[in-house]
């Protein structure tokens, strides 16, 4: 399967991806964070030098976090310039940071080295710290939404440049930056800019760097890794059969066609039966349970027979617990017609739901006052 193209299963014909980037794009330069260990290595060595600097380089930035090439000792300073200069190439300059929840929310817009800006969010949490990222600048999908989708989509991150986003806030963590003294990076979420799915190649391998084991990755764990879709079918499939069980999240947001078609557009292409039976597919070969995102919208889709409906859809592909709904009230996005529900509305569709059997919890509205929630990305200002 290529990034040009996908089958739906079922499907005779293969269809072309009517949401791929602008082409004709500089491509980011080649990092580090873009190689598999192997890849390094045969780099280094076409640099003509021995293939254990890749490894050495490698502890560098993903065991030290290291960004100043006068710390890494162990490289002769007559190479250090030249191999970071070619392995290690900046490729985000912070603009600006903005932060609230007493410093322990940071959303953090970044200048990419052809001018294109994104966003990435820090969450400190009791217990935990999970980072927003963004894997495309802008995003092709047009849900009306999200402030994201009305940008329209500029460009694919490179691996590198998701990875990156995580090592940055990792090194705040480190070095005490964040309130509440320093930390490690626990969680992913690929719930930033853009549709994961529609570049999948980089965020397979941003996933894969994140997980591999020092010194050639982050070492994270992949349950604590989120790929976000809004429903991209075949690439749900194909996801199930990496042998990552990272979390899969379905942004559903409406239990019907007729709604879900004006909410998702990409809905037109995949229904509302085949975006959860491929979710389904994926808790069945993974048995890693599948989050449903729902955005809850006054009058829209918070109806109480919405609710029903959207337990019946769920829970006709079993009942082990594959499923769990995560309710997001509506974050304000500038010019939006729509706002979040009512509290009664919200309580209801929660009772609904449980009462079905379907685990369901309402999401918390982390950084909403920075524009830094869930839709609210848009990376402007700068």
């Amino acid at each position: 399967m290529t990034d040009a193209a996908m089958t739906s299963p079922g499907a005779g014909a293969t269809l072309p991806l009517v949401f791929d980037e602008p082409r004709g794009r500089k491509r980011p330069p080649r990092h580090l964070a873009d190689l598999t260990p192997e890849d390094r290595r045969a780099a280094v060595e076409g640099l003509g030098l021995p293939a254990y600097r890749a490894t050495q380089l490698s502890t560098h930035y993903f065991g030290r976090l290291v960004d100043d090439p006068a710390e890494m000792t162990d490289v002769p300073l007559a190479l250090r310039q030249d191999l970071v200069r070619e392995m290690l190439p900046p490729l985000l300059t912070p603009v600006r940071d903005v932060e609230c929840d007493d410093g322990t929310t940071r959303k953090t817009l970044w200048r990419l080295f052809d001018g294109t800006l994104v966003e990435s969010v820090l969450m400190r949490y009791p217990g935990r710290v999970t980072m927003c990222v963004s894997s495309q600048a802008g995003c092709g999908m047009a849900c009306p939404f999200c402030a994201t989708g009305q940008g329209g989509l500029q460009r694919n991150l490179s691996a590198a440049e998701i990875v990156e986003q995580v090592v940055a806030g990792a090194r705040a963590l480190s070095r005490g930056e964040i309130a509440g003294g320093p930390g490690r990076i626990s969680n992913v979420v690929f719930m930033g800019m853009g549709e994961p799915m529609a570049n999948y190649r980089a965020v397979m391998g941003a996933v894969r760097r994140l997980t591999d084991p020092s010194p050639h990755g982050l070492g994270m764990s992949a349950r604590g890794i989120t790929v976000s879709t809004i429903g991209l079918v075949p690439r749900i499939d194909q996801l199930a059969g990496e042998g990552l069980p990272v979390t899969l999240a379905l942004s559903l947001h409406a239990p019907d066609d007729d709604l879900r078609d004006e909410l998702v557009p990409i809905n037109t292409r995949w229904r509302v039966r085949e975006a959860v039976e491929a979710a389904w597919r994926y808790a069945d070969r993974t048995r890693r349970r599948v989050s449903i995102e729902y955005a809850l919208i006054k009058d829209i889709n918070d109806q109480a027979w919405r609710a029903d409906l959207l337990a019946d859809v769920l829970t006709s592909y079993g009942d082990w617990g594959w499923v769990h709904v995560n309710l997001i009230p509506l974050n304000p996005t500038p010019g939006s017609k729509w706002t979040a529900s009512r509290p009664e509305d919200e309580r209801e569709f929660v009772r609904r739901l449980e009462a079905r059997g379907v685990p369901t919890t309402v999401r918390d509205t982390r950084g909403r006052e920075i524009d830094g929630a869930c839709g609210q990305l848009a990376a402007t200002g700068a």
